[in-house]
């Protein structure tokens, strides 16, 4: 958690605001690679990428 609260501090700090979308997008691609590698769903996902 103390990673999570640098990174906040630092789009607070340098007003890098713009990097949040990035950030959560990545976030969400890495989640739904993670989650889904052992169903049935896996196939279709990664033809996606």
């Amino acid at each position: 958690m103390d990673f999570l609260k640098d990174t906040v501090g630092l789009l607070r700090e340098r007003k890098k605001w713009w990097l949040l979308p990035i950030i959560l997008a990545l976030l969400a691609i890495g989640a739904l690679i993670v989650f889904t590698s052992g169903s049935a769903v896996a196939p279709f996902i990664y033809t996606l990428f």
